[in-house]
């Protein structure tokens, strides 16, 4: 069901227009200069415009994209730009072929469902899950969860190993809300 509501809210343009611009904000919000993201499939959102302004407006930042190694294991992330060569990796989804790792600052996750409590609905696989419990260094990244409106639940049964997400982005706003300072 939250894949079909997905499915349906990618296809809508104004969602993605508004989604992109969400994007950035959250970017700004938190002032990165290294940033993860995700190669977008079916119903996900394309990321890569919104992350191409980022990086073009500034040649201090930095993007990458997560490569799986091997099943099972956490996710290695490499530099991308708009001009990266790309390969086709693991479950058939497209990996920079720069081979050169990054750390990200900032991590933008997919959804395919979200809760008011910051939980997402992935694909089952637990490669975030994994990636984050087993982050290179002390500092964890800011968490960042790409979703769409239809997608949002009152609760997600989640389990002991699995964190909320820091931010929710989606066509609507930003969750939880900013607050005033």
């Amino acid at each position: 069901m939250l894949l079909e509501a997905r499915l349906h809210a990618a296809s809508e343009p104004a969602h993605n227009a508004a989604l992109g611009r969400r994007v950035l904000d959250a970017l700004k919000r938190y002032g990165v200069r290294s940033v993860g993201f995700y190669w977008p499939l079916a119903g996900e959102f394309d990321a890569r415009a919104a992350i191409s302004i980022w990086l073009a407006s500034d040649p201090q930042r930095e993007a990458s994209l997560p490569v799986v190694k091997e099943r099972g294991v956490p996710l290695e992330f490499h530099a991308w730009t708009p001009a990266t060569p790309m390969q086709i990796g693991h479950h058939k989804i497209a990996e920079p072929s720069s081979g050169r790792v990054a750390v990200p600052e900032l991590l933008f996750v997919p959804c395919v469902g979200f809760d008011a409590a910051g939980y997402r609905l992935g694909y089952g696989g637990g490669y975030y899950d994994r990636t984050l419990a087993n982050w290179p260094g002390a500092k964890k990244p800011v968490t960042v969860g790409i979703a769409y409106e239809a997608c949002r639940t009152s609760a997600l049964q989640h389990e002991a190993h699995d964190v909320p997400l820091d931010l929710i982005v989606t066509e609507a706003g930003l969750y939880p809300q900013a607050t005033a300072d």
